[in-house]
């Protein structure tokens, strides 16, 4: 289960809060637009919480990674954003 003080790293500025329970939480990236589902599965190490992910809203999710905690989970969901939104940026200028 998440903890209370773990949804610190939940940035408001930077996501929508869709969802937000002990063992689940949903988010979208105000950067990107995409979708994330976190699920808390109760296992310690790198399985405590599995991250799914999707470009748009009528998208099926689909296993992103996962990761030893939620903060950790954020980090690579920033790390995405940044990659994409640079591949992003070098697909537009090329045209």
């Amino acid at each position: 289960m998440f903890q209370k003080q773990e949804y610190a790293c939940l940035d408001p500025k930077y996501f929508h809060i869709i969802v937000k329970g002990e063992r689940d939480i949903t988010i979208q990236s105000k950067n990107t637009g995409h979708y994330w589902y976190l699920r808390s599965t109760g296992a310690t190490g790198n399985l405590a919480v599995l991250i799914y992910h999707k470009h748009r809203c009528s998208h099926p999710y689909h296993r992103h990674g996962q990761s030893s905690s939620l903060e950790k989970a954020v980090r690579s969901i920033v790390q995405h954003d940044r990659f994409q939104l640079e591949k992003d940026r070098r697909v537009a200028a090329a045209m």
